[in-house]
């Protein structure tokens, strides 16, 4: 193990294969339909998620955050391991009690490096700071280091995504039932992002074509580090990543595919498509 461990949280989208290329431990959160509880990839895997997501008369599905005792575990694992401190990157708190769990976990462990980023940011947006995070501990970097940087690189983290119905921000009490009523009536796309940590509609666009079209020209305005583009079951992706390779100009090496999970699947539906962008430091 490196000197420092890199811990997130499954509200990352990152696959558990992912993870471990860069020595992630990702720490899952839980889902539940009524009365039946899974935790995202150890007992429900994405593609089961959207299998019961999409059922006929489905009950809608809830999150919630990991306990303490699951956070302890993973630093004293670490410990044992060899770590000589542990970086934890997790969700937005103001969408998820995920960091006040972690904290607590640290609270006690009072005599060892626990380092808790906020990273302010959902997704992937989660998932490419903590893969910058492996990246910097296995080049020997410290804790302090690691967290110092991913505090300041959390400013340079982007999103926007095209959800194709309204539908599911009513259902998760995001917008009003009317509201949704009248986007359907007019082939409303929504435009989503995330801002100081809370998820917001950025813009509404007539039809699906010109909400594809509309993320792309956002997700093109500035220089690109690396990128994620997310989906939500949406068949073209490989077109749309083509799409923002070609005009961002970014190196294709630096772009992932990730399917949204269930964490922030239920606010989004089925056939949503956008990226989350890690830009290029002022």
């Amino acid at each position: 193990m490196t000197r420092v461990a890199i811990i997130t949280d499954s509200a990352s989208d990152m696959p558990p294969d992912v993870a471990a290329l860069d020595g992630i431990t990702v720490i899952p959160l839980f889902v539940s339909f009524g009365a039946e509880t899974f935790r995202p990839n150890v007992t429900l895997t994405t593609d089961e998620f959207w299998a019961r997501m999409l059922a006929p008369d489905a009950p809608f599905p809830t999150t919630a955050a990991a306990p303490p005792g699951d956070f302890l575990n993973a630093f004293n694992a670490a410990f044992a391991a060899g770590a000589e401190s542990v970086v934890c990157v997790l969700v937005s708190g103001d969408l998820s009690g995920t960091c006040k769990s972690a904290a607590v976990a640290a609270g006690m462990l009072p005599d060892k490096d626990i380092r808790i980023v906020d990273s302010r940011s959902a997704s992937m947006g989660v998932g490419l700071l903590a893969q910058l995070g492996g990246e910097m501990a296995a080049q020997g970097k410290s804790g302090a280091e690691i967290a110092e940087t991913l505090e300041a690189r959390k400013l340079d983290i982007d999103l926007f995504v095209t959800l194709d119905t309204l539908e599911y921000l009513k259902r998760g009490g995001r917008i009003s039932g009317a509201s949704a009523v009248i986007g359907s009536m007019l082939s409303i796309k929504p435009i989503i992002t995330v801002v100081d940590g809370k998820v917001e509609n950025h813009e509404r666009v007539r039809s699906r074509l010109k909400a594809r079209e509309r993320v792309l020209e956002l997700l093109t305005t500035r220089p690109v580090e690396r990128a994620c583009i997310l989906h939500t079951t949406n068949a073209d992706v490989e077109q749309f990543r083509d799409q923002f390779v070609a005009r961002s100009g970014i190196d294709p090496s630096a772009v992932q595919v990730m399917t949204v999970g269930s964490s922030v699947g239920p606010h989004l539906g089925p056939a949503a498509v956008g990226a989350v962008l890690l830009l290029k430091a002022q």
